[in-house]
């Protein structure tokens, strides 16, 4: 069984899916490691590091000679042509997002499994790869914005007068969400959150934040938040406009399993913030909760910044 770890060619893709300690771990299963070279070096993984693997210089031979796949980002098109019949795809594939492309790796009959998509139960606990990287950049967005916002996050008081801790309103209580909270609690900011489901109150206050109150309950199975009804929208934004217009920093985390992100964040809400304010949303790559939102750069609309992790 030949195992390919190809390199990410989205530009502000800086993960591998395969690190180099867990390269004796298919090796020893009998599988043969094909890597592209460079594959790791954004992650700060250098070719040197990857002891034990095949490596082949460029994406169409190793896609072609591989009968496993494992990719971060749903493959473009120009990969899904490079793949061979009848092998199996493993990563994150977005294919709510990219249904042309689902449909081309249906037609060369590739099994894809989307990593996204295994359920929060104790058995997949292990393979849970959605709540590892939701953490990661609910953690980053909070040192992002502190990066670039010109608001300083604790309470200082200094011989020339006292600074006034940061505003951070956090949308979507969920994994990342929650670390969000927990990071710009402990730089000193003072956090507020909304979440649909009525469970995240308590996990909300529990790390020091308050709670938005609107009168709304969404939680579908599994604990997860369902998509708003078109009343229940309207009321979403009345009730959020002014806490969004008191924000210095707003980090949206909120998703729908299988649907694009909703759009929680419209342009008037953007319209009300202060000068100098931003937004980092980490929805992006599955459409954004801000309108303005765009996946792939950083934009100032109206003063305002937005931006997401990479």
């Amino acid at each position: 069984m030949r195992v390919a770890i190809p390199k990410e060619i989205t530009e502000a893709e800086h993960r591998v899916a395969l690190v180099p300690q867990l390269v004796p771990a298919l090796t020893q299963l009998g599988c043969t490691v094909l890597f592209e070279r460079g594959a790791g070096e954004n992650a700060s993984f250098p070719d040197s590091l990857y002891q034990g693997v095949e490596f082949i210089d460029n994406a169409a031979t190793l896609y072609k000679e591989a009968d496993i796949v494992l990719k971060m980002e749903a493959p473009f098109e120009k990969e899904i042509s490079y793949l061979k019949e009848n092998s199996i795809l493993i990563g994150m594939l977005s294919p709510h997002r990219y249904p042309q492309r689902v449909k081309a790796l249906k037609d060369k009959n590739i099994t894809s499994f989307a990593m996204e998509f295994i359920p929060r139960i104790s058995r997949a606990q292990s393979m849970d790869a959605l709540s590892s990287q939701a953490t990661l950049a609910g953690y980053k967005a909070v040192l992002i914005a502190a990066n670039l916002s010109n608001r300083i996050y604790p309470m200082l008081t200094t011989a020339a007068g006292t600074l006034r801790p940061a505003n951070v309103l956090v949308i979507g209580a969920g994994v990342a969400g929650l670390q969000a909270i927990a990071t710009a609690r402990r730089l000193g900011a003072i956090v507020k959150a909304y979440d649909i489901r009525a469970a995240a109150r308590e996990q909300v206050e529990s790390l020091g934040a308050k709670m938005v109150q609107i009168d709304i309950q969404a939680e579908a199975a599994g604990g997860y938040a369902r998509e708003l009804s078109e009343q229940e929208k309207q009321k979403q934004a009345d009730a959020l406009k002014e806490a969004v217009a008191k924000a210095d920093v707003v980090i949206s985390t909120a998703l729908i399993p299988g649907k694009s992100a909703p759009k929680i964040i419209t342009n008037e809400m953007v319209n009300a913030m202060a000068p100098r304010a931003m937004i980092v949303d980490c929805a992006a790559i599955a459409g954004g909760n801000c309108a303005s939102t765009q996946a792939d750069k950083t934009i100032s609309y109206q003063g305002i910044q937005i931006t997401r992790p990479t």
